[in-house]
C-alpha cells in the first residue's frame, strides 16, 4: 500500500510538470505571434525606402588607338591604385614607359641647339614659355653670339632686344651673360658635365642640369618640368609636390639608364595628350593604367580633337628637328614672325 501510494505521487508530479511545460510553451507561443503581428504593422506603416543607386564605375578601352579607329573595343574596369603595393606601383610605372616608347619612338628634347651650349642657353631661356618661343629666338642670338665668350662680352641691351619675345627678357639676359661669364672664367668656355658644376651657373638649376647631361652628354637624368610633375601626381606614382622628392621618388622605380627617355616620354604625353585642363582621355594609349581616366574628354571623336602637335596632325617646337621625328610624320615648327 506504501508503494501505491508513492507510485501514485510520483504520478501526479509528473502530470504536474507536463501542465506546466504546456502552460510555459503556449505563453511563448503567444508571444511570439505578438512579437510577429507588431513587425507586420510596423512594416506596414512604415514608409518605403528607394534602394541606393547603383554607384557608376568609369571605365577604360584596353586601347584607346583602336577606338579613334571606330572599332568597339572591349572595356575594362580602372581601379585606382589605393593600397597598390610598392612591387604593384613599379610595375605599373615601368609599364607605362614602356607603352609610352611605343607612342613616341622618337621623343626627343624639345629645344633647337647644335652643342651644349647652345642647350643650356635654350633651357635657361625656356623658363615660363614654351620650347617653340625660344626655338624661334634663339637663331638670331646664336648667329650673332655663337660662344660664351662673345655671350660674356655682349651689350645687354641688344641681349634683351633679341630675348624680348621670350618673356621675362631683361632677367633672362642677366642670366645667359653671366652664365657665359662663368663659363670662360671658371671652365675654359666649356660647359661642364657634371651636376655639381652645372647647378653653380646663374639661372641653372636641378632640371636645367639633367637637360643638358642627358642630352648633351648622355648622362641619365630626371627632368622635373611642370608637365612631369602633373602626370606622375595623375598617375600615383608619388604624392610629393617639391620636385627634388618627385625626382627622389620617381627615380627609385625605375632603372637609371631609363631616366632621360622616361622625362621625354612623360613631357611629350602631357604636351600632346594629357593636358592639365582638358586631358584627352579617349584618345590615351596608357587609359586602362591610368587611376585618372574619365578626368577629361572620353569620347574618342572629341578626344581627338584636343590632340597637340604631331598628333593632332600640326607642326611640333622645333625649327630644325631631328630626322626620325621627321620620318614619323612630324612636321618642323615656323620661324619667328611666320604666318
Amino acid at each position: 500500500m506504501q508503494a501505491a501510494s508513492a507510485k501514485k505521487s510520483a504520478s501526479a508530479k509528473k502530470a504536474a510538470s507536463a501542465k506546466k511545460a504546456a502552460s510555459a510553451k503556449k505563453a511563448a507561443s503567444a508571444k511570439k505571434a505578438a512579437s510577429t503581428q507588431k513587425a507586420a504593422s510596423e512594416k506596414k506603416t512604415a514608409p518605403a525606402r528607394k534602394a541606393p543607386a547603383a554607384k557608376k564605375v568609369t571605365v577604360a578601352p584596353k586601347k584607346a588607338t583602336a577606338r579613334l579607329k571606330g572599332t568597339a573595343p572591349a572595356r575594362t574596369v580602372v581601379h585606382p591604385p589605393s593600397g597598390e603595393s610598392r612591387t604593384a606601383l613599379v610595375r605599373r610605372a615601368r609599364r607605362i614607359n614602356r607603352e609610352l616608347a611605343e607612342v613616341y619612338p622618337y621623343a626627343h628634347p624639345e629645344l633647337d641647339f647644335t652643342n651644349p651650349f647652345q642647350l643650356v642657353v635654350a633651357t635657361v631661356l625656356s623658363a615660363q614659355t614654351t620650347d617653340l618661343r625660344v626655338n624661334q629666338t634663339t637663331p638670331a642670338l646664336f648667329a650673332k653670339y655663337p660662344t660664351p665668350e662673345d655671350l660674356a662680352a655682349a651689350n645687354p641691351e641688344e641681349v634683351e632686344e633679341i630675348l624680348r619675345p621670350c618673356g621675362f627678357f631683361r632677367a633672362k639676359t642677366k642670366s645667359v651673360i653671366g652664365l657665359s661669364k662663368a663659363l670662360v672664367e671658371d671652365f675654359g668656355g666649356e660647359v661642364p658635365g657634371r651636376l655639381e658644376d652645372l647647378v653653380k651657373l646663374p639661372g641653372v638649376g636641378r632640371k636645367t642640369a639633367f637637360v643638358v647631361l642627358g642630352n648633351a652628354f648622355g648622362r641619365p637624368g630626371i627632368t622635373v618640368d611642370t608637365h612631369f610633375q602633373r602626370l606622375v601626381r595623375r598617375w600615383q606614382w608619388t604624392g610629393e609636390t617639391d620636385p627634388d622628392k618627385i625626382e627622389a621618388a620617381i627615380g627609385a622605380l625605375f632603372p637609371k639608364s631609363d631616366w632621360t627617355d622616361l622625362s621625354h616620354h612623360v613631357i611629350w604625353h602631357g604636351r600632346r595628350i594629357c593636358h592639365a585642363r582638358k586631358p584627352a582621355c579617349g584618345a590615351c594609349p596608357i587609359a586602362p593604367l591610368c587611376p585618372a581616366y574619365g578626368e577629361g574628354e572620353t569620347d574618342p571623336e572629341k578626344a581627338k580633337k584636343l590632340l597637340k602637335y604631331e598628333k593632332g596632325g600640326f607642326p611640333g617646337q622645333r625649327l630644325n628637328p631631328p630626322q626620325a621625328y621627321l620620318d614619323a610624320g612630324g612636321k618642323p615648327a615656323p620661324p619667328l614672325g611666320a604666318g
